[in-house]
């Protein structure tokens, strides 16, 4: 059986004290290679190389370090094929959503930074007869970046490429549960000719190697993407040791559909905004509010087409959704159905565990999910699910649908469909959200800032504000 291994000081290396994790194949729900349970030693050793690297990297110009991005970004998209099947199967998504979504955007990602840096002003600001303030900014050294395991890959170089697009050297640990695309990564990064203690991967979990990065006191910001609980846990830890944090955390965002939108445009663009990756993006939509007027007519139309998707294993063509994450996940989402139940909720399609035929019957599938009959306010309207499952509830006016979508701890996006123009501007500005789509679902350009409010995370990803948060501002003054 294969074993990964860290990627430290721009080789390959088996973790220090030797231990290795299962890496379970969600389609299947067999084991199918081991991954380092790396620790704090593993992380020293990545510091020691960051370290020595860090001078190299940060004192190279702007065009060397923007020629070695690119080339990364391109060392990818030549092997777009084995990136598109390695991140299906460790992530159990369908291969063509890896193929159009997840890889093309990672390619995206590190082109995207490596070319933002050649166009990077700084600040002045001219003092009449005094002087001349100017802004540098300057790379923080080294940083940690901690991704989750719905879009592996993607997230993994949203934080990795404006890291090092600003100069610093980096510290990864992708999620234990997906390694095996960031794993890949060190090849890509060795024929890119990264120097050696720039880019440093290291596997492992949460607890062990995610906590030694996030304590250790040469690595000076972390950039974290997943659960508001640990989220929380490192705010608590290294606010005090006064490290730069990124937190991108939960979400239980509103889908807002009033009686005058375009209904088979938004019909079609709800189904992907529930249920794309197993409903496992951050940015789907699990709460639809439908204007009174048309909830009978969405309601049946909905359940019907969600009832007809296809739940396949991920190289049939023809699914639609793959298996979720993991087996503990599984349980989770569907304890939530069955907490739904209780809370008073019908289950209108799905809520059950999908056994597919040899060798698929024991991966994770579970058949997608429509629950009416809830209270805003109760736990399965209020707690993040984070799987194929979505409540839908009938609304009758502005002020309603606004304190109901605004009710939970998080504020991360929302989705609004009419065809008032007044209604949305006037509606996405009361939103508690940090990214509102008004007739649209997960549109990306990635010159935008994207986060949340509330329990939805702290700081900005994305565009500049990415490239501020991985330097620090430097004031100079002169005199006239």
């Amino acid at each position: 059986m294969e074993k990964l291994q860290n990627f430290i000081d721009g080789n390959y290396c088996a973790p220090v004290e030797g231990q290795y994790m299962d890496n379970f194949e969600p389609a299947t729900g067999k084991v199918y290679c081991q991954i380092p349970n790396s620790t704090a030693k593993d992380v020293e050793l990545a510091v020691i190389a960051a370290e020595k690297a860090y001078p190299i990297w940060s004192g190279m110009s702007i065009d060397e370090r923007s020629k070695i991005m690119v080339k990364l970004s391109e060392g990818i998209e030549a092997r777009m094929d084995e990136f598109v099947k390695a991140e299906s199967r460790d992530n159990g998504k369908p291969l063509s959503l890896a193929a159009h979504v997840d890889i093309p955007r990672a390619v995206s990602n590190f082109h995207f930074f490596a070319t933002a840096i050649l166009h990077y002003a700084s600040e002045s600001h001219n003092m009449e007869g005094v002087g001349v303030n100017y802004t540098l900014r300057k790379p923080l050294g080294i940083v940690g970046c901690i991704s989750p395991w719905n879009l592996p890959l993607y997230l993994f170089s949203w934080k990795i490429a404006p890291a090092l697009a600003a100069g610093n050297c980096v510290i990864a640990k992708p999620s234990e549960v997906t390694p095996y695309t960031a794993y890949l990564l060190g090849k890509v990064a060795q024929e890119a000719g990264m120097p050696a203690g720039v880019l440093n991967i290291l596997h492992g979990q949460g607890g062990a190697a995610g906590d030694a990065i996030v304590k250790h006191p040469k690595i000076k910001a972390i950039s974290f993407t997943g659960g508001t609980q640990t989220g929380e846990y490192i705010a608590r830890t290294a606010a005090p040791m006064f490290k730069k944090l990124s937190l991108e955390l939960g979400g239980k965002n509103p889908n807002i559909i009033f009686a005058d939108c375009d209904f088979k445009d938004m019909l079609s663009t709800t189904l992907r905004s529930s249920f794309a990756n197993q409903g496992q993006i951050c940015l789907c939509g699990s709460r639809i509010f439908v204007e009174r007027s048309i909830y009978d007519k969405f309601k049946e139309e909905f359940v019907s087409r969600v009832a007809d998707t296809v739940v396949a294993h991920p190289d049939d063509p023809k699914a639609k959704l793959g298996a979720v994450v993991s087996k503990p996940h599984m349980e989770k989402v569907l304890s939530y159905v069955e907490l739904a139940k209780e809370e008073g909720g019908t289950v209108l399609t799905g809520g059950e565990r999908v056994i597919m035929d040899a060798p698929y019957e024991e991966g994770y599938y579970l058949r997608p999910t429509v629950i009416e009959g809830l209270k805003f306010d109760c736990r399965t309207n209020q707690e993040e699910i984070f799987g194929p499952v979505v409540t839908i509830t009938p609304f009758d006016t502005e002020e309603e649908v606004l304190m109901m979508a605004n009710s939970t701890q998080y504020g991360l996006s929302a989705t609004l469909w009419t065809s008032d123009l007044k209604r949305a501007h006037r509606m996405a500005d009361k939103i508690d959200a940090g990214i509102v789509w008004i007739n649209a679902w997960l549109v990306r350009d990635l010159r935008t800032p994207f986060g949340g409010v509330k329990a939805s995370g702290v700081g900005r990803e994305g565009g500049w504000e990415a490239l501020r948060f991985f330097t620090e501002p430097k004031n100079v003054f002169v005199k006239y």
